[in-house]
């Protein structure tokens, strides 16, 4: 298959609003592959939903500012464009710079215009094409002739919508019925939506809730098993040696195997939470400030998966298995007024908020549904900086007020709702201005005055007092006196808040 194939269908979906239309590209592209070239479609899957197959190449947006004059004729294949990105991922050492300039000028030669832009755009992270891998999965379905929830699902339990959609493309519902929870390898978080009170999130369900305090820690997964203990992140990411206390309290508990969903939380010495950079700073080192795990589900117990088992009965499990000092807080109620009192307490100890769960709810890995609800005291959404505006007076040597754009799933872009340079201290202004300076894909001292567009890969979270309507911005909405509360690094773009979320807090 030509590269050019995969240039014009991402260069379809772009170019249209419609979800339907979209899935529609990528599935008539999807049905070109030879179902049986594995690696040729995960590669192809790859590629439609953004990325390379590679997690690092070394290249960025500087080394490819200048490149050759592109071929006038499509030539490129998907395979040979992979192999030619192994080797530039496998080089390093001495020499390696030079080497890998020669290997990206020899490459993007070969690539007619068109190309050098999606190949430019998908090694930088800039090509908007609005592929999410919803939509690669959704594709994939249509082809194999499978329900679209049974692709999802082996993406979730897989941890991948390549290897999802491979099975799909291959070994159609039988392959994808294959897939299962693995005890050691990684599954996608649920997750949960938003309320603006308890009141709220209690009264949307019927009957008993759980209302677990929110913690304000990392997210970990734990897996034990034959292999070993093995902690990740919510991406997914192996941290294991840098959190040894957590595999020792795990080490401890009464069962052969298990997985637990939790958060892990650094303590000052008087019992409250310490700031988040402390935790997230575990995530980065192998020393430093203690941690404590603090559970809140278990997703298999010796040998049982409980994906599908009610939360309920989980929660049961959950008990029997891990101390009291080791699990989160939690009031199981139908009284939102008790259930709100929780709360109360909760924040007045120094937590983010609660989450209130339907007790009769599987678990959905990967999912924001309804299942789950969070309360925070005070409104706060997670956005992506898009630019960043040169300070000016006092903070003239730092880059200073970001402009905020939540998520649009239907375009795959990002729709700004404002901007902000509050609640940013010198230290954060000196951290963001290294930070946005990577990012940056124009230089403001060329033709783009004091704004510097950067990458939409930075995600923060950020307060605000309420959503007014705006003629300005074309979500149609703006927040009001917005201010940062943090930089979410644990985050990525596509967890970021969508539009329709900021909708919903405005109506």
């Amino acid at each position: 298959m030509l590269l050019a194939d995969v240039v014009a269908t991402s260069t379809t979906v772009a170019a249209t609003r419609s979800r339907t239309a979209k899935v529609a590209a990528l599935a008539d592209l999807l049905g070109r592959l030879d179902r049986d070239d594995t690696d040729r479609a995960a590669v192809v899957a790859s590629y439609l939903g953004g990325s390379l197959r590679q997690r690092r190449t070394g290249l960025g947006w500087r080394g490819l500012s200048a490149l050759p004059d592109p071929a006038e004729a499509a030539s490129l294949t998907v395979d040979d464009v992979h192999h030619r990105f192994e080797g530039i991922s496998a080089l390093g050492g001495a020499g390696s710079a030079a080497k890998r300039s020669a290997a990206v000028d020899d490459l993007f030669a070969r690539a007619t215009a068109d190309e050098q832009r999606w190949l430019r755009g998908v090694v930088t992270g800039e090509l908007r094409q609005g592929a999410l891998d919803a939509l690669v999965q959704d594709a994939a379905a249509v082809v194999a002739g499978v329900p679209g929830p049974d692709v999802r699902r082996a993406a979730m339990l897989a941890g991948s919508t390549v290897d999802a959609v491979v099975a799909a493309l291959h070994g159609g519902a039988g392959e994808l019925a294959g897939f299962r929870l693995h005890v050691g390898r990684p599954l996608l978080p649920m997750l949960a939506s938003s309320a603006t009170s308890v009141a709220e999130a209690v009264g949307g369900f019927t009957g008993e809730v759980a209302v677990d305090t929110k913690l304000d820690g990392i997210r970990i997964q734990v897996h034990r098993g034959p292999e070993g203990i093995r902690i990740a992140t919510r991406t997914l990411d192996d941290i294991t040696t840098r959190l040894p206390e957590v595999v020792e309290i795990v080490r401890e508990l009464p069962a052969h195997e298990f997985v637990l969903d939790g958060e892990a939380l650094a303590l000052g010495d008087d019992g409250r939470p310490k700031a988040f950079q402390d935790t997230a700073s575990r995530t980065a080192q192998t020393s430093g400030t203690i941690v404590t795990p603090y559970f809140f589900d278990v997703l298999h117990l010796d040998g049982v998966d409980l994906l599908d088992v009610p939360l309920r009965d989980r929660l049961e499990a959950l008990d029997g298995l891990v101390p009291q000092r080791w699990r989160v807080p939690r009031l199981v109620t139908a009284d939102a007024e008790a259930a709100s009192g929780f709360a109360d307490d909760v924040v007045a100890a120094g937590h983010e908020g609660v989450v209130v769960k339907d007790l009769d709810s599987r678990y959905a890995a990967g999912r924001r549904g309804g299942a789950w609800v969070k309360v925070k005291p005070v409104h706060t959404l997670d956005l992506v900086v898009l630019a960043v505006e040169q300070g000016s007076g006092r903070r003239s040597r730092w880059l200073s007020n970001i402009h905020l754009g939540a998520r649009d799933p239907e375009t795959g872009g990002f729709v700004m709702l404002g901007k902000t340079f509050k609640g940013m201290t010198d230290e954060v202004l000196t951290w963001q201005t290294a930070r946005f300076r990577d990012l940056q894909t124009e230089d403001p001292r060329n033709d783009t005055g004091h704004v510097v567009t950067v990458r939409p890969e930075q995600v923060v979270e950020i307060a605000f007092d309420g959503l007014q309507r705006s003629t300005r911005y074309p979500g149609g909405v703006a927040l009001r006196f917005a201010r940062v509360v943090r930089y979410r690094d644990d985050k990525t773009a596509d967890e970021a808040d969508t539009l329709e979320t900021v909708l919903k807090l405005a109506r």
